[in-house]
């Protein structure tokens, strides 16, 4: 592996890191200022509701001036109520309804077991569509570059400077054109199967690794049904082992985690099978172009063979050498 291809897949796993570490820290982000939200538009309605009922009892008391000792004890009665409403409404309100994050939700749902494999899951994804979309470039496997020192080098008839620059190249057309050259003193046609050999060879190899894209988008559905399954299986315990009638929070624990799995499994391998077919196409394509490139620059050594041109003229040019290990 060179420096530079290294270099490449390094950079992917960093970005890949990056971004995964970003989605993990919206999470509790987003539930602190939620939380922070709602704490601020509870705490005046709790001021008002305790400040609110003061200037009634006192209104109850001035009302009474001319009454006797029944209207004070009436007065007092009101006024004690006066106070004790503030506290007993406080107490016996319903509780201000608290925001939640999605990513706080989906955790308490999937749980640990699950929420453990869908992370890893979402982690080589993103690593692996980084990683292809950085390595399935044109000026990665087509440099253009290479083609024109590679050209020009012919264009010299200075074969083996193009070979040497082919070998030296880290390309899938350098490595084709390689194959090529070492077997060129073969004849042309055993130099043209060297080069269709080591192509299918590399085009085996890009898409070998766009096969784990469609391997996360086959079986994070096959998780999620798993996790649907289970949580089914959690809220049909609750009513089998119940003996009273069945609280609706125990069932809907079990419902929330069947739907939350599934929803997850089907978010992970959506943008998987995308990525998969998009990749895949560009693969195709740019694979064709290094067959068709290749096979152009070595239309050029289709005179030259091993014996000598008939009639006694010039020998062809000798053919490249095979590499000194």
């Amino acid at each position: 592996m060179s420096d530079r291809l290294f270099a490449r897949r390094t950079a992917a796993w960093m970005v890949a890191s990056l971004c995964l570490a970003t989605f993990l820290a919206l999470g509790p982000a987003s539930g602190f200022a939620l939380a922070w939200q709602d704490t601020k538009k509870t705490d005046p309605a709790a001021a008002g509701g305790g400040s609110a009922p003061a200037p009634a009892a006192g209104g109850n008391a001035a009302a009474d001036p001319a009454t006797g000792a029944a209207g004070d004890a009436a007065g007092d009665a009101a006024g004690g109520g006066g106070t004790a409403d503030p506290s007993a409404a406080a107490e016996s309100g319903p509780p201000a309804p608290t925001s939640e994050s999605l990513l706080k939700k989906a955790g308490e749902a999937l749980g640990i077991f699950f929420g453990s494999i869908f992370l890893l899951i979402s982690f080589a994804l993103v690593a692996l569509v980084m990683m292809n979309v950085l390595q399935i470039r044109r000026d990665v496997l087509l440099p253009p570059d290479f083609v024109d020192d590679f050209e020009s080098q012919l264009d010299g008839k200075d074969y083996q400077g193009a070979y040497n620059i082919a070998r030296d190249h880290d390309s899938m057309v350098a490595r084709v054109l390689t194959a090529g050259l070492t077997k060129l003193n073969r004849g042309y046609s055993e130099a043209v199967e060297g080069m269709q050999e080591v192509g299918e060879d590399e085009n085996m190899s890009l898409e070998h690794r766009l096969s784990y894209l469609a391997l996360i988008g086959s079986i994070a559905p096959m998780i999620g049904l798993a996790g649907t399954v289970t949580g089914m299986i959690d809220s049909f315990d609750e009513i089998a082992n119940s003996v009273t009638q069945v609280e609706p929070a125990k069932l809907a624990d079990g419902i929330q985690k069947a739907l939350w799995t599934t929803l997850v499994g089907l978010g992970i391998a959506i943008p998987a099978m995308i990525a998969y077919s998009v990749l895949r196409n560009r693969v195709s394509r740019l694979v064709l172009e290094v067959g068709m490139v290749s096979e152009g620059l070595m239309a050029r050594f289709q005179t030259l063979g091993r014996s000598k041109p008939a009639g006694g003229g010039a020998a062809a040019a000798p053919a490249p050498a095979a590499p000194h290990e």
